[in-house]
C-alpha cells in the first residue's frame, strides 16, 4: 500500500512521532505530494523552528497560511496541479482568537485580553502548544477550503498531551472548582474567607495589584464564554475521531524511535483514534545486511579500514532489518512505508522531491 492510498479519502493527517526523525520533512513532502496529485493541501506547524519554512524554500513562515510558489519545484519535475499551502501556528494567537470569537461583544474581548489574570493564564495555555494546533485545525477544516490539512506535531510522548488536549480543556470547563468561581454572586470568590482576604490585601499593598479584583473580572468575563469552550472542545475531539481523519507515525529504524512508534500506535487504540500507517525514514540499503569481500589489489591499510567501516554499517543495517521486522509485526506489513537513507541530509525543495518520489512511490 503506498501512501496516496493510505490517505485516500482523508480530510487531515496528523504527524507524530519522537524528535529526530525526519518528521517535519515528512509532512512537508506529504503535502507537496498531495498538491502534485490535485489536492489543495496546508501543512502547519507547531514546531518554533524554521525547518518547515527552510525546507519549502521559504524565507520565514508566519502564522497565517501562505501559498507556496508551485514555480519552486518545476525545476526538479514536479508540477503541482493542486496548491501547496503552509503556517507556522502561534499559540498565543490562537487563545486570544478564540477569546475574541466567543466574547459577547467587543468590549468584553477588550477586557479580557488586558486582564492580568488571562495574560498569565493565556502564556500558560499557549504553552500547551498541542491544544492551540488541534484549534487551528478544526477551524480550517470546518471552513472547508482545503482538501488536505497536514499536522506537524511535537515528539510523540508529548503528542499524547495533543491527544488529551480537548478533553482537558472540557474537564477543565466543567470541572467542579471552575464551576465554583463561575457561581452567580461572585460567591466563588468569597470562599476565600477572612484569610483569603488577607493574603490578597497584603498582596495588593506590596505590589500594587488588585489581585481578587483581577480574578472577579476575569471569571465574570469568562463565564459567558464557558459553553462554547466546552462545545468547541467537544468538536475538537470528534474531528480527530471521525473517519476523514488519520495518524501517521514517523519514526527511524532505530531502536527507540521504533519503541515510540508502538507505543503511540497502542495509545492511538486504546483511544479509539484512526491509525492510517508509519513512515519508517532513513533505512539503510539491503546491500549493507551481508558480509562482502574487496579486491585483493586494495591497499591493505585502506581495505582494512573500508572493511570495519563497512562492517558497522551492515551490523546497523541488521538492526535496521530487526527493528522494521518488529514494526510490522505489530502495525501490519501494509501499513508501514520504509523511506531508504539518502547520501546528504535533506535541505531545500530538492531534497523534498526526492521524499516526495519515495513516498509515492
Amino acid at each position: 500500500m503506498n501512501l496516496e492510498q493510505l490517505l485516500d479519502g482523508k480530510k487531515v493527517a496528523v504527524c507524530a512521532g519522537s524528535g529526530g526523525v525526519g518528521k517535519t520533512t515528512t509532512s512537508a513532502s506529504i503535502a507537496i505530494g498531495m498538491a502534485a496529485r490535485g489536492k489543495r493541501v496546508a501543512v502547519l506547524t507547531i514546531d518554533p523552528a524554521k525547518r518547515l519554512a527552510d525546507s519549502l524554500g521559504l524565507s520565514e513562515l508566519g502564522t497565517e497560511l501562505r501559498e507556496v510558489d508551485p514555480k519552486l519545484f518545476t525545476p526538479f519535475g514536479v508540477e503541482l496541479t493542486g496548491e501547496l499551502h503552509a503556517a507556522m501556528l502561534d499559540p498565543k494567537r490562537t487563545f486570544d482568537e478564540l477569546i475574541e470569537r466567543y466574547a459577547p461583544d467587543h468590549e468584553t474581548y477588550e477586557r479580557i485580553l488586558e486582564n492580568r489574570i488571562y495574560q498569565e493564564l493565556s502564556n500558560a495555555i499557549a504553552g500547551s502548544q498541542e491544544y492551540m494546533a488541534m484549534e487551528k485545525l478544526l477551524e480550517l477544516h470546518e471552513e472547508g477550503d482545503f482538501d488536505l490539512l497536514v499536522l506537524d506535531t511535537p515528539p510523540s510522548r508529548n503528542a499524547l498531551d495533543f491527544l488529551d488536549a480537548p478533553k482537558r480543556l472540557a474537564r477543565f470547563i466543567d470541572g467542579r472548582s471552575l464551576r465554583v468561581f463561575l457561581a452567580p454572586g461572585r460567591f466563588g470568590l468569597r470562599i476565600a474567607g477572612r484569610g483569603g482576604s488577607m493574603i490578597f490585601s497584603a498582596l495588593k499593598r506590596i505590589t500594587g495589584i488588585d489581585l481578587l479584583n483581577d480574578l472577579s473580572e476575569f471569571f465574570s468575563n469568562f463565564a459567558d464564554m464557558a459553553s462554547g469552550f466546552s462545545e468547541r472542545a467537544q468538536r475538537v475531539d470528534a474531528l480527530l475521531r471521525g473517519r476523514q481523519s488519520t495518524f501517521l507515525l514517523i519514526c527511524s529504524p532505530e531502536n527507540e524511535p521504533v519503541d515510540e512508534a508502538i507505543f503511540f500506535r497502542r495509545m492511538l487504540k486504546e483511544q479509539k483514534l484512526p491509525f492510517g500507517g508509519a513512515i519508517v525514514n532513513k533505512v539503510r540499503p539491503d546491500y549493507y545486511r551481508a558480509r562482502k569481500q574487496l579486491p585483493d589489489e586494495i591497499e591493505e591499510d585502506l581495505a582494512t579500514r573500508v572493511m570495519e567501516n563497512y562492517e558497522r554499517q551492515r551490523l546497523l543495517g541488521k538492526r535496521d532489518g530487526e527493528n522494521i521486522a518488529r514494526l510490522e509485526k505489530s502495525l501490519s506489513a501494509d501499513k508501514v512505508i520504509q523511506i531508504p537513507l539518502f547520501s546528504d541530509d535533506i535541505h531545500g525543495v530538492e531534497g523534498l522531491v526526492h521524499m516526495v518520489d519515495q513516498l509515492f512511490e
